[in-house]
């Protein structure tokens, strides 16, 4: 686990009608503050990243589909610096993951389908705040590879 980021199971409150999914509340005691929400769509075996924020924290929930979302601790004053986390999270693994500023993520859309990711953050969008790597460079120690056992 890397220092700082936290995986929350959420609900889904599911009936006949459809369901509701829980992603993030005021009062949660997770909850830091509100600066955007966006939504993010990636087709079957796309990468999206690598991407560093300097100051926000996001929040991603992968609402449909699956992904794998790679953390890299870059931060190096963090006991877990140069740390790499895999989760996989979506529709099969409903969960929030909290993404502090320093960690370089990225995902990559695994199945068949198409997955969306919200993301609510701390702070509205700035591009001067944002850093991004080459998801196949060597900046980060990690291959997006498939990996059969």
């Amino acid at each position: 686990m890397i220092n700082g980021v936290l995986v929350h199971p959420l609900k889904k409150i599911c009936d006949e009608r459809g369901m509701i999914m829980h992603m993030l509340r005021c009062d949660d005691p997770h909850f830091e503050k509100f600066g955007e929400i966006y939504f993010s769509a990636a087709y079957p075996g796309i990468i999206k990243g690598w991407h560093e924020h300097t100051r926000q924290t996001q929040f991603y929930a992968a609402i449909e589909g699956m992904i794998k979302l790679v953390l890299y601790d870059n931060r190096q004053q963090s006991k877990t610096y140069k740390e790499v986390m895999e989760l996989f999270i979506g529709e099969n693994n409903y969960q929030l993951v909290r993404i502090p500023p320093g960690i370089v993520n990225g995902y990559k859309t695994i199945g068949l389908k198409m997955a969306i990711v919200a993301n609510c953050a701390t702070l509205p969008h700035d591009p001067v705040e944002m850093l991004r790597y080459d998801p196949h460079s060597n900046k980060i120690p990690y291959s997006w590879e498939r990996v059969d056992q």
